[in-house]
């Protein structure tokens, strides 16, 4: 399939994934009445989203169509849905457009940082674009101008994890050793796939570094090891429920983005089931 989906392939995707969100409602609301005699004493804090390297084959267009159709309102863009380099009239378009698809348009990324121009051009994007959080995988050499543009811009930094074969930043422990000393916006954006496929606890990591954490890459994988793959959340090794359940108990306040790395061509059904699973465990724990 090439990069813009046919509009009959189009549809036919959207009606799947809006069979497969629909039977997550059912799930959603039915835990919901199981549990209505015990209300919680817990409250969520964070929001749900979506990460548009998901989406990465479709054009910015149907990329908020599908957001929407997969019951998220909010979104981080990857460039491939606004290039960094836009000029003004581009960057608000995208915006407008963003606005009028019913998302609020929180941030960018995984947005990679190997000079000092680039670190430039990302905060004068996200400032242009109203954006409060930069996912990054910047070059160690660049912390110290990060922490200068975190205080001039008063946005936020969230360094990715990317897991094995990353020798920057592999782990959520690595990012927090190398940012724990600068300034409290630039943490972590813990990206628990990949956190599993290199051995650690995506759990424990939540725990450890709560202070820092910023934002969440949300997925399941095959297997905690490097040949590790995406596959629907639900159907992987890792604890969702558990995680969630964590991110309550720390009060994370930030975002959690589907990062659904499966089926790039036709995503939205996974994508969709991925999202009901989420919004499912959510209801049950009555957050």
């Amino acid at each position: 399939m090439n990069a813009r989906q046919s509009r009959r392939g189009f549809i036919q995707s959207a009606g799947a994934a809006a069979a497969a969100l629909a039977a997550a409602n059912g799930f959603e609301a039915a835990a919901g009445d199981a549990q209505s005699a015990r209300p919680s004493k817990k409250t969520r804090r964070f929001q749900l989203a979506m990460a548009s390297y998901t989406l990465r084959k479709f054009p910015l267009d149907e990329a908020l169509a599908m957001t929407v159709r997969a019951g998220l309102d909010r979104i981080c863009f990857k460039s491939f849905h606004l290039p960094l380099g836009a000029d003004s009239g581009q960057i608000a378009e995208a915006v407008e457009k963003t606005k009028q698809a019913g998302l609020a348009l929180y941030g960018c990324g995984v947005v990679g940082m190997a000079k000092p121009e680039d670190v430039s051009q990302a905060f004068e994007y996200a400032k242009a674009a109203g954006m409060s959080v930069i996912v990054a995988s910047p070059s160690i050499e660049l912390l110290p101008l990060l922490d200068e543009k975190v205080k001039e811009y008063d946005i936020r930094i969230a360094i990715h994890n990317h897991g094995p074969g990353d020798n920057k930043f592999p782990t959520p422990q690595s990012v927090y050793e190398k940012v724990e000393k600068l300034d409290g916006r630039i943490g972590l954006c813990i990206d628990i796939g990949h956190t599993a496929r290199i051995g650690a606890d995506p759990i424990q990591s939540a725990l450890d570094y709560s202070d820092r954490l910023h934002d969440v890459h949300i997925k399941d994988v095959s297997a905690a090891a490097a040949s590790g793959k995406t596959v629907e959340i639900g159907r992987g090794v890792i604890d969702i429920p558990k995680f969630l359940e964590t991110l309550v108990d720390i009060e994370y306040a930030g975002t959690c983005a589907f990062e659904y790395e499966k089926d790039q061509d036709d995503p939205l059904p996974g994508l969709s089931e991925s999202v009901g699973y989420v919004k499912g465990a959510l209801a049950a724990m009555r957050v």
